[in-house]
């Protein structure tokens, strides 16, 4: 049985109609607990795969991939890729750069007004450059 409050379901469900996504019960679920308390989340499939568990939803690993996917492609989230097999969502729309933190394994947004680009390569012809995503990698001391 589902443990996530109704506000948590409510802030879902407005998430998922700005983007005229179908509401199912597993989106929605996924849905409350990435934006559930009006926060922005930094996940991967396996971490919000624990925290559905956690929250007593039913739902499979590849089930959450595919809804974080579905996602992306709706405008929600954006895909962050550390290296050629990690990739975290990030529910925070607006650009701005990251944190990986290597001895962590997470990542974090960094201040964007710290950032300074003084050019972007210009796109092959019959291309457009859509973002430009920055992961500056750290570890502590």
């Amino acid at each position: 049985m589902s443990v996530i409050p109704n506000l948590m379901q409510t802030r879902a469900q407005a998430w998922l109609n700005k983007a005229d996504l179908r509401p199912t019960r597993q989106r929605l679920a996924l849905a409350a607990l990435l934006v559930g308390d009006g926060e922005n989340r930094h996940v991967t499939a396996e971490s919000l795969y624990a925290a559905a568990v956690d929250a007593g939803e039913k739902v499979s690993l590849a089930t959450v991939y595919n809804t974080l996917r579905a996602f992306c492609g709706a405008g929600l989230m954006h895909e962050i890729t550390v290296d050629g097999s990690r990739s975290y969502f990030d529910t925070r729309m607006d650009n701005h750069p990251h944190f990986f933190w290597e001895d962590e394994n997470r990542i974090s947004d960094a201040p964007a007004e710290e950032l300074e680009l003084a050019r972007v390569p210009k796109a092959p012809e019959g291309a457009q450059v859509t973002r430009v995503d920055v992961v500056i990698r750290v570890r502590r001391t």
